[in-house]
């Protein structure tokens, strides 16, 4: 297995010159820095952490940085939005999108493509973090599941369905990690299945699975239809863990640098608005219209204000748990917490345990352009990450992940499905 500890010291120490030596961004400081184009085509999911995209183009956010005609077009599901990526913007699909944070690399490595045909793709910024959660149907409220998952191991057979976005998403790795954690193998104690998000709460409701993991607002309209409940959520799991990015063709990026920046430095202020609790009403307002997401404000604003109703009596007001989009650097995207997406996505299989994570980060991780648009929006240095790397991570089972050593990580895992290279 190629995910040595040497890769892995590599992969935290040097990151931030890999990454600014894979972008030609010399010509970011030379030349003008007005957008190559007018226009990019994104894709966007019905989910909260997509608000500052929607916000961006309904504030004028997007115009204001010189892209007036940046198009923000809805995706039926993330298999869709893969495939308008496969296509890009020029031939009828998307040329970026909101996305789950391995999706980009995913598609880099060609393992989610007709024919594993690579795709390559770059991270911009990421959206959000905390902000989803682990909903089990009404009919296992008397087993009181929480973020310990062990009461439903009596429960859940091979029959037993459970329902994430993406194989190898975020969502896919909350619900296997709170499984495992549980001593129930995803894999082979219940069946994993893929719904889109906005299909959640329908599914549940005729009683085709027993619990999925999804972000808002699908949680809070199942607890408020009465549905199931919230077991626990996500940032439970893991405090401030990443969750969605800013994706985008790299062939896009490489042909327009500075709409590049100027696109990220976009959405940076819409996340810096959004994440501000005064505008939180009228974020849930635009995002919850008709022409977005067609849900009642009332499924979107409770969880955004950090009040969370779990729907088996408990509640949480003001919870620090709720998804942010710019505070404690949740727009940074650390190269540290892509490497956790990938240790996970190789601890089931998804990639091979021979991956390169090292030069894969370096390939599709531009936290350098991030720093480019931080700049151009007017982030105070105050404001900024020092490093890219948050340091170890610790998760509700007391597993700690080292970016330095994620061998140790991986190997303190009882419960894993390896592919070999």
């Amino acid at each position: 297995m190629r995910l040595t500890r040497r890769h892995a010291i590599a992969a935290t120490a040097s990151l931030l010159a890999a990454a600014r030596a894979a972008t030609p961004r010399g010509a970011f400081a030379q030349a003008p820095t007005t957008p190559e184009v007018k226009k990019a085509i994104l894709g966007y999911i019905a989910l909260t952490d997509a608000a500052p995209l929607i916000i961006a183009k309904e504030k004028g956010f997007f115009a204001r940085h010189g892209l007036p005609d940046v198009e923000v077009n809805k995706q039926a599901s993330w298999g869709a939005t893969r495939d308008n990526l496969v296509l890009g913007g020029e031939r009828g699909g998307i040329d970026g999108a909101h996305i789950l944070t391995p999706m980009p690399y995913l598609l880099t490595t060609g393992r989610v493509t007709q024919n594993n045909q690579p795709v390559p793709m770059v991270i911009l910024a990421r959206l959000n973090t905390n902000g989803q959660a682990l909903s089990v149907a009404e009919k296992h409220r008397a087993l009181k599941p929480t973020i310990d998952a062990g009461t439903l191991k009596r429960a859940l057979t091979t029959e037993s369905k459970v329902a994430m976005t993406f194989r190898g998403g975020t969502h896919d790795l909350w619900i296997r990690y709170w499984l495992a954690a549980a001593g129930i193998d995803p894999d082979r104690d219940v069946q994993t299945i893929v719904v889109p998000p906005p299909q959640m709460v329908a599914n549940m409701k005729v009683g085709t699975m027993d619990a999925f993991c999804v972000g808002e607002p699908w949680n809070d309209q199942l607890v408020n239809q009465k549905i199931g409940f919230s077991a626990a959520v996500t940032g439970e799991l893991w405090r401030d863990h990443p969750e969605k990015s800013l994706g985008l063709r790299a062939d896009w990026v490489e042909k327009h640098p500075n709409a590049a920046v100027a696109l990220t430095a976009a959405v940076i202020e819409a996340q810096r608005w959004c994440d501000q609790d005064a505008n939180k009403p009228e974020m849930c307002s635009i995002i919850g219209r008709r022409a977005w997401f067609n849900v009642p404000v009332a499924d979107i604003l409770n969880r955004s204000r950090g009040n969370i109703d779990y729907g088996d009596g408990r509640k949480v007001e003001s919870s620090p748990l709720l998804m942010k989009f710019w505070r404690d650097h949740a727009s940074y995207p650390f190269p540290s917490h892509d490497l956790w997406f990938l240790t996970e996505d190789i601890r089931w299989g998804v990639l091979p345990e021979g991956t390169d994570t090292r030069t894969l980060i370096a390939q599709v991780n531009r936290e350098a352009i991030w720093r480019q648009a931080a700049e151009r929006a007017g982030v105070p240095t105050g404001e900024l990450p020092s490093g890219p790397s948050r340091g170890r991570e610790t998760f509700f089972d007391g597993k700690v992940f080292d970016p330095d050593n994620p061998d140790a990580y991986l190997a303190s895992l009882s419960i894993k499905k390896l592919a070999g290279a």
